[in-house]
């Protein structure tokens, strides 16, 4: 059994992959506070790396940095897209 928060590994047609891990938990008593990657907020916003980047650049979306490991919490991203719809509807 992998240890929790490592990814799993999946046999595909070239060998053995890794699929990417959950995203962290902190808090697991508590209310769940998701933290994602830069990769998983690319595929929700459905954007590329640099249009994330410039996001975090411009301080639209807020992040955290562990380390050299840069994390978005998912209300960040839920407050994001609140705001952009907003100002859409002005």
């Amino acid at each position: 059994m992998a240890p929790q928060g490592t990814g799993t590994a999946v046999r595909g047609r070239r060998g053995l992959l890794m699929t990417s891990p959950p995203p962290t938990v902190l808090h697991p008593a508590g209310p769940a506070l998701e933290l994602l990657t830069v990769p998983q907020v690319m595929a929700r916003l459905q954007l590329g790396r640099s249009a994330v980047y410039d996001l975090l650049r411009s301080g639209q979306l807020s992040s955290i940095t562990l380390g050299r490991a840069r994390r978005i919490p998912t209300h960040a991203l839920t407050d994001f897209i609140r705001t952009r719809l907003e100002q859409e509807a002005a």
